[in-house]
């Protein structure tokens, strides 16, 4: 019962830990593509340290057959980072999260394909409703840029799907234990985005302040690397159900710290929409 508890603990940290991560990003003036990298290699040093120090060797022989979906999965998660990061720079912080957490949904809509399951009606019921949610968030409103806002919302929908695609990849691997798992997708990441950023937007290090620094530092090491290995430590024990309700923790932080603290406004339709994502996608994962 302890270690449970200690658990559940974990757990609430880690999830409210993740939703301040826009909070952090954004005081550092770098580009989604940069910020990605800094944050898969900063979250990789650290967790690479852990094993090296813990003595913890991961069994490349064993998982061979794996490596593909751990690549797949690592460049995924990728994307899914400078898009999330991108919508952030077009959108508030929480309407980027709440359009981020529609993967779900697309989760759901793509397992009848690749497992061949049926869809029930609960789950038809839960899709309608939070696409209603999401039409609720997109389609209503006062903004003074509303083409931004649109385009933030679309950036954050990409994150969801390419979070979507990591969701449904760990699916098939079996044999790869949370940690070493995490820590080859963030090498995964780097392979990916290391020639992403020299392509594009090049290396502004130099920019930073003293304060771009710290918000880099806690992004990589503590909401990514630390709250990573957080949150797979609690998720090995705890039921399901119990996990799923504790991540909604996430996006209901991020709403009041983009309310509250950043002074970004919501409308009550906005809000009846955000219910209506989180409501709808946590019934559809309770059993």
């Amino acid at each position: 019962m302890n270690q449970r508890s200690n658990a559940r603990t974990m757990m609430i940290i880690s999830m409210a830990v993740f939703g301040t991560l826009g909070l952090f990003v954004r005081h550092i003036p770098l580009t989604s593509g940069e910020l990605a990298l800094y944050r898969a290699v900063l979250a990789a040093a650290l967790i690479g340290g852990y094993l090296l120090v813990s003595r913890q060797s991961i069994p490349l022989r064993s998982i061979k057959k794996e490596i593909p979906l751990l690549l797949f999965s690592g460049i995924a998660m990728g994307i899914n980072w400078i898009l999330l990061f991108e919508a952030y720079k077009y959108t508030t912080v929480s309407i980027a999260t709440l359009s981020y957490y529609f993967a779900p949904v697309i989760v759901t809509l793509a397992c009848p394909i690749l497992f061949h399951e049926k869809l029930s009606r609960k789950q038809i019921i839960c899709f309608f409703m939070s696409t209603l949610g999401l039409v609720l968030i997109t389609g209503i409103g006062d903004f003074g840029n509303r083409s931004s806002h649109i385009v933030g919302i679309l950036f954050g929908l990409g994150a969801a799907v390419f979070y979507a695609a990591v969701i449904l990849l760990n699916k098939f691997i079996r044999k790869v234990e949370g940690i070493h798992r995490t820590f080859l997708q963030f090498l995964a990441a780097i392979l990916i985005l290391i020639p992403y950023v020299l392509l594009t937007s090049g290396i502004h290090l130099q920019n930073l302040d003293g304060i771009g620094w710290s918000a880099l530092l806690i992004v990589g090491i503590i909401h990514t690397g630390i709250t990573y290995c957080l949150y797979f430590s609690s998720l090995k024990e705890l039921p399901g159900q119990k996990a799923a309700i504790l991540s909604y923790i996430d996006p209901l932080v991020a709403v009041l710290v983009s309310v509250f603290l950043l002074g970004e406004t919501m409308t009550w339709q906005q809000v009846l929409g955000g219910v209506l994502i989180l409501g709808f996608t946590l019934w559809n994962e309770l059993p």
